[in-house]
């Protein structure tokens, strides 16, 4: 196959997959790892996609937000297996937050029985989750709800939040590196995010390895920020080290 047509075929996957993974691409091609990342900064000076983490990423994903189900089912086991590890994190009794995130309504379903907590969310499919359980006062955040996040924004959420400290709060991003932090597509909600941060002593931030260096237009914090990252062992050890570097714990679950 021609380099032209090797990266032909590589802008048509990213484009039908939402990322091209360089190990995956590689393999399936039968050239060495450099060669894929060679021709994907080909097609980045050709502004057909962008370089992340491990691959890149359509340029036309840039302006499109996932839904909740289209999310949930991407790393769905990595997802699983942090949200798991993280239960270790949660506290006997106390206060806590989750944020709207898809891993973190997984660790919501994972709340222990014996655990005497108060909850905070803005996240409908976490309400959902905890309003029947017995064992948990459960306070949801209000504001409009954003479609596609299923989540609370806006200046009821941010007043309410204003007012309030929680031991431990559990976050999610649509990206993270140490150079740009926490962020996600949406300003309205990156400023609800902002304000959880300040309300909680401990900040954990669950994101699979997908995630890391897929920079978003919205920074809620920077890593520094974040007590605990609960990522997946797909993260290598070179990011892990400039994770810890720039100041947070790194748990690979």
């Amino acid at each position: 196959m021609y380099g032209a047509e090797r990266r032909q075929l590589l802008v048509q996957r990213a484009r039908r997959d939402g990322r091209i993974d360089v190990m995956a691409a590689s393999d399936e091609l039968a050239v060495a790892p450099e060669t894929i990342r060679r021709d994907l900064g080909a097609l980045e000076r050709q502004g057909l996609v962008r370089r992340v983490y491990g691959g890149a990423i359509p340029v036309e994903r840039l302006d499109f937000e996932p839904g909740v189900p289209q999310r949930d089912a991407t790393n769905a086991a990595e997802k699983e297996r942090i949200a798991r590890a993280a239960v270790d994190l949660l506290p006997p009794r106390g206060t806590v937050l989750f944020d709207a995130g898809t891993t973190t309504a997984r660790l919501a379903g994972l709340l222990p029985s014996e655990a005497e907590l108060t909850v905070v969310t803005n996240a409908l499919p976490v309400a959902n989750q905890l309003a029947p359980r017995s064992n948990c006062t459960l306070y949801m955040l209000g504001g409009r709800i954003r479609g596609t996040t299923l989540a609370a924004v806006e200046s009821w959420a941010l007043d309410v939040l204003a007012g309030l400290t929680i031991d431990v709060g559990f976050f999610g991003a649509n990206g993270f590196s140490p150079q740009r932090g926490c962020t996600t597509p949406d300003a309205v909600e990156a400023a609800v995010k902002t304000a959880m941060i300040r309300a909680c002593r401990k900040r954990v931030l669950l994101a699979d390895h997908g995630k890391y260096g897929d920079d978003q237009f919205s920074r809620f914090a920077e890593i520094a920020d974040i007590d605990v990252v609960v990522t997946d062992d797909g993260l290598d050890q070179a990011a892990v080290a400039a994770l810890t570097e720039a100041g947070t714990e790194v748990v690979l679950a």
